[in-house]
């Protein structure tokens, strides 16, 4: 199956922003097609930091309240945040 751009980012809002959605339920169904999971991590790590250029703990800390709010797990987070590009040094 194709993996969508306009999915990738609402399913990224829906997880990260609203909590409306998981990438997996508890039960073993529902959440999101799993060919998205890493695209949407992908999306949520360049998309929802607060700010690019700050520390490391800021940067995380949209995608932080989905793991403190329940909506994604320690595992779901650590894998988004590894997409996170380290910060070029301003020359």
């Amino acid at each position: 199956m194709a993996v969508l751009s306009f999915r990738t980012s609402n399913y990224a809002y829906n997880i990260f922003i609203s909590g409306m959605q998981r990438f997996t339920t508890s039960d073993g169904f529902g959440g999101i097609p799993s060919e998205y999971h890493e695209p949407v991590k992908q999306f949520a790590a360049k998309n929802y930091t607060a700010n690019p250029y700050a520390d490391e703990e800021n940067r995380t800390r949209q995608i932080a309240v989905g793991l403190n709010n329940g909506w994604i797990t320690e595992q779901e987070f650590n894998e988004t945040v590894s997409y996170i590009q380290p910060i070029e040094p301003i020359a």
